[in-house]
């Protein structure tokens, strides 16, 4: 079964940094677009940060410069190192991704669970 599995969720003080990794599972033919994305509590669901197929990246403007995403084609893993971290980015982060199944041979949209990431003041 092809998923998506979020990890590095966590609680840290204001200004300190937290990785979020995102690690597709299952037999996958070909990863594409990976993006993550936060809803706070009482908010809409935000883009943090999208990465194409072909490296182009695109930010949320409360994370950018901070949030630099990256991923890795071969391993099929997307991250997410934060820095600076405000209690503003206090959120569950989700990790999005266009992921080619090997039986199917369609590219469909996955979301992952989330990751409850916490900043203290």
């Amino acid at each position: 079964q092809v998923q998506l599995v979020e990890s590095g969720g966590g609680l840290v003080q204001a200004g300190g940094s937290l990785g979020l990794s995102c690690a597709a599972s299952g037999s996958v033919f070909r990863l594409g677009a990976m993006g993550w994305y936060r809803q706070a509590p009482g908010k809409q669901r935000e883009l943090v940060a999208h990465i194409t197929s072909s490296g182009d990246t695109n930010y949320g403007d409360s994370v950018k410069g901070r949030f630099p995403i990256s991923v890795d084609n071969v391993q099929k893993l997307g991250c997410l190192p934060m820095d600076g971290l405000k209690p503003e980015d206090t959120a569950v982060y989700y990790c999005h991704a266009v992921l080619t199944p090997l039986d199917s041979g369609i590219p469909r949209n996955y979301w992952g669970p989330g990751t409850q990431v916490t900043v203290s003041s």
